[in-house]
């Protein structure tokens, strides 16, 4: 009888060891490959992940797959099935280029040269409401190079910190959270730092929070390319809560290689009285700003996310 245990237990061992091997390889593959895109200038090693891009939409199959899935749920009544697929080919190329900004992001500071490739639109509509003095929620999504466009908040001097989530690998989370204190502005983790995000409100800080994924957070369902999506309500709550503005921010990549950082007026909210109505009708303002953008740019989103993963049920429905 003994012996079924000792089995499981042998296999979760095994199942273990394979997986810590495996981190491993993709932890040193990755300094590798960062140390190489560092040593190319950014020419070739934008013309590098042009090429790897165009690899990788066709070798990646079950991403590729995901990819054109979403897209042709989301544009499929407004597109054809070849014009989808060459959307989701230009995401892969996209990431690829926005990599090589993200990964050469310390030479650029530490050259200051992140003025030659970032310019913005709007500024004024941040430092209206930083003015306010509440602090500032900047909303924005996983689009564009959204890494760049922090550190361009830090090096214009905006008190900024972003909320995110842990990555899987504590090593690779190491790397995260320290380029971007490296770049000026701090990381917030999602799980750990409700403290630090109300200080950093009352200090006026501009806060980051990136709300176009479906993840294990408190949410809403609301419309989302005309289909329920699980979303975010964070960005509401704190902003009702602690009366401080929320100004939609985004950086795209432009045709010839820079980035535009575009900042919008800052968000009304409704206020009716009903918590609950007042808190869908807000976030679904919130997730129109970004669908909006993302429609403008398919190619600079993350497709490849499941964002209707999570549905509502047929009762609530």
């Amino acid at each position: 009888m003994p012996k079924k245990p000792f089995k499981r237990k042998i296999k979760k061992k095994i199942k273990r060891t394979r997986k810590g091997i495996k981190n491993w390889i993709i932890y040193i593959s990755l300094l590798l490959f960062f140390a190489l895109i560092r040593k190319l200038n950014r020419t070739s090693a934008i013309r590098l992940m042009q090429f790897s891009g165009n690899i990788a939409y066709v070798l990646v199959a079950g991403e590729r797959k995901k990819t054109i899935r979403h897209l042709s749920m989301a544009l499929g009544d407004e597109k054809s099935l070849k014009e989808i697929k060459g959307i989701a080919r230009k995401v892969f190329i996209h990431f690829g280029i926005a990599a090589v900004d993200m990964i050469r992001l310390p030479i650029y500071i530490k050259k200051d040269i992140l003025d030659r490739l970032v310019f913005s639109e709007g500024f004024h509509h941040l430092e209206n409401a930083l003015s306010k003095g509440k602090g500032v929620i900047v909303l924005t999504g996983h689009f564009g190079n959204w890494e760049i466009g922090g550190a361009w908040l830090a090096q214009k001097g905006v008190p900024f910190k972003v909320v995110g989530t842990p990555l899987y690998d504590p090593r690779l989370d190491e790397i995260l959270v320290n380029g971007r204190n490296r770049a000026g502005y701090k990381n917030i983790a999602r799980s750990t730092g409700t403290r630090e995000i109300i200080r950093s409100l009352k200090n006026n800080s501009a806060l980051a929070l990136l709300v176009d994924l479906d993840t294990k957070v408190e949410g809403v369902f609301v419309n989302f390319f005309n289909k329920p999506a699980h979303t975010a309500t964070g960005p509401v709550i704190l902003s009702q809560k602690y009366s401080s503005p929320i100004v939609p921010v985004f950086i795209r990549l432009c045709d010839d290689l820079t980035y535009c950082v575009s900042f919008e007026k800052e968000i009304d909210l409704v206020n009716t009285g009903c918590e609950k109505d007042d808190l869908i009708a807000n976030t679904q303002k919130l997730s129109d700003i970004y669908e909006k953008v993302i429609r403008q740019y398919p190619e600079q989103w993350i497709w490849m996310h499941e964002r209707w993963k999570k549905q509502p049920s047929a009762t609530l429905n």
